[in-house]
């Protein structure tokens, strides 16, 4: 091999190690003291769903969700925006968690049994849940919509809970909210059913829609860590805030700014 190709395989070689080193540093779980010593907490956040994680019009993060990091980080480190915000897709909530891409991730996740194998759930700090819009003025309660059309996503829990409570619905199935969206806006269907969190965010969008009081369930929305005995302090110390959070009322406070109603 000549002197260029190893001097060029080297440079190489030092390029990735050090991107990997820089890469490890920027964005990875730590345990309680490895956070106080770092200064700054990082947490997985939605970025497209209003109230809870979204960007405003100068590209800012903001809602319930990103209150909540920023109000940890506080008590944790002194200061609230010493948090490091990763925005992500759905399908990159847990494993930002499970490859120790962040240290929390509160971004819209529904803490279930089945999750729970590989990732830890604080306390609730919401409960949402099954709702239903409309923008039709004479649909006020569920028996208003015996017989009607109602989007729900394909595939989605909803779709039980709806045929549970309003049994005589069409139930129109979509691939997305904003095919849902789509199909209220064209009067091809009555309402949608859909997450509270999302829908709220519908609302305060386009205050010609309305929200039927009455929810259809009540799933608990929970920050993610990591699972292991070294994060045990971690853990401990993110349920003891959003428990005292609940207490003292921070966070109903929060649920009602953002439009949300009582997080419990």
């Amino acid at each position: 091999m000549s002197r260029l190709h190893l001097v060029l395989s080297a440079t190489l070689i030092l390029i990735f190690c050090l991107f990997s080193l820089g890469t490890d540093l920027v964005a990875s779980a730590a345990t309680l003291p490895e956070i106080h010593k770092r200064g700054y907490l990082t947490v997985a956040v939605k970025y497209n769903l209003r109230p809870l994680g979204f960007r405003d019009k100068n590209g800012n993060l903001q809602g319930l969700e990103i209150d909540l990091a920023q109000r940890l980080a506080s008590d944790l480190l002194g200061k609230p925006d010493a948090v490091k915000f990763r925005p992500v897709a759905n399908s990159d909530r847990l494993p930002a968690i499970l490859e120790h891409k962040v240290d929390l991730v509160i971004a819209n996740v529904t803490a279930t049994a089945s999750r729970s194998r590989i990732v830890s759930f604080s306390v609730p700090y919401y409960y949402d849940g099954a709702a239903i819009v409309t923008k039709n003025t004479n649909i006020n309660q569920l028996k208003d919509l015996d017989k009607r059309k109602i989007a729900v996503l394909k595939n989605s829990s909803n779709i039980y809970y709806v045929k549970y409570f309003i049994p005589n619905a069409e139930l129109v199935g979509v691939n997305s909210y904003a095919q849902a969206r789509e199909k209220i806006e064209s009067n091809a269907v009555d309402a949608v059913a859909a997450d509270n969190s999302v829908l709220s965010g519908w609302v305060q969008e386009s205050p010609q829609y309305h929200l039927l009081k009455s929810k259809l369930s009540a799933e608990p929305l929970s920050v993610v860590m990591p699972k292991g005995l070294q994060y045990d302090e971690l853990r401990r110390w993110v349920n003891e805030a959003i428990a005292r959070y609940t207490a003292t009322g921070w966070l109903k406070e929060r649920t009602q700014y953002w439009g949300l109603g009582s997080s419990h």
